[in-house]
């Protein structure tokens, strides 16, 4: 058996932390983001931990990521 290629797509962007749980960052943050509320603003930069399903999938796509 070869060796798990990682989707480099998917390491890009998930992060997976040392207890395997899978955080990934809220969309829209590249403009229109003067029109956002503050608080929508601030919640942006926060990262987000994934379902269990969207779980197992990121870490069958990147595996070491």
């Amino acid at each position: 058996m070869g060796k798990l290629k990682t989707h480099k797509a998917t390491a890009k962007r998930f992060i997976i932390t040392k207890s395997k749980k899978v955080m990934k960052r809220t969309g829209g943050q590249d403009h229109f983001n003067a029109r956002e509320s503050g608080k929508v603003t601030r919640n942006k930069r926060r990262d987000y931990a994934v379902s269990s399903a969207e779980r197992q999938r990121v870490l069958r796509a990147a595996p070491y990521a």
